[in-house]
């Protein structure tokens, strides 16, 4: 069974599991959801459900670092320094690029900026479980923040906590008053990716948020005209084949 410095490694190491990745993403009250299609290190394709596109992403000059230190099990085995890579290309918010590469769920930073690099853990992490995610296996556990969480964006992390929310925010003591963060909260990684591919609140004023993942494709090819402003009729004819009129 997998246990916390395993969840810790597969957090690490999204960077170095897959180079594409065909997804549904949805999250908020009610759910949005959307369909991505994204290749490392630079191109974001992203349509509705229904295949209306929304948005295209190309950031040329984006990099994948070299591998570090791995495992016996091909999972980063040494903690990553903050902020060690760009990231994927975004949608939305850095809420995005978090949950393709959630490493602020491996290793802790200073929350003061006074050390030169990670520090204890960020999360409290209970019993690790071997889980079933949209077919695919994942690790599960529920987590709660430590001192040294430091997510990626204090205005979108992956998880609520006080301390990040008042270094973010001016006004945090008016815009969070009454407010109970959360204690406890479900989080999965899907095996084969290290993508968190689900949070879940169990506790506190925020109980019943999060977002889900569901992968469709991992490393499938993707030419150059997924990535134009309009789908071409030979994506319309792949689509068709991969059955993308829906399933998610």
């Amino acid at each position: 069974m997998p246990d916390a410095d395993d969840l810790r490694a597969l957090a690490r190491s999204s960077p170095w599991l897959f180079t594409t990745l065909r997804f549904t993403h949805r999250r908020g009250r009610p759910a949005e959801g959307v369909r991505a299609w994204l290749r490392r290190p630079d191109a974001l394709r992203v349509e509705t459900l229904d295949g209306a596109l929304v948005q295209v992403v190309r950031e040329p000059g984006g990099t994948v670092p070299a591998a570090p230190g791995l495992r016996a099990d091909g999972l980063v085995a040494e903690p990553r320094r903050y902020l060690d890579r760009d990231g994927d290309p975004m949608f939305e918010n850095y809420h995005w690029v978090a949950l393709l590469d959630p490493v602020e769920f491996a290793d802790g930073q200073d929350r003061a900026g006074e050390g030169a690099g990670p520090v204890g853990p960020p999360l409290e992490i209970g019993a690790v479980r071997e889980v079933a995610h949209g077919g695919r296996p994942a690790w599960e556990a529920v987590v709660a923040t430590t001192d040294a969480y430091e997510p990626r964006c204090g205005c979108c992390s992956l998880l609520r906590d006080p301390e990040i929310d008042r270094l973010e925010w001016d006004d945090a003591a008016e815009r969070f008053a009454g407010k109970r963060y959360p204690s406890a909260t479900r989080v999965r990684l899907d095996v084969g990716t290290g993508v968190c591919v689900l949070t879940e609140v169990l506790d506190g004023s925020w109980a019943g948020d999060g977002h889900e993942v569901l992968i469709e494709a991992v490393d499938e090819p993707m030419a150059d005209e997924l990535f134009g402003r309009r789908p071409s009729r030979g994506l319309r004819r792949a689509r068709e084949a991969w059955g993308d009129g829906g399933s998610s």
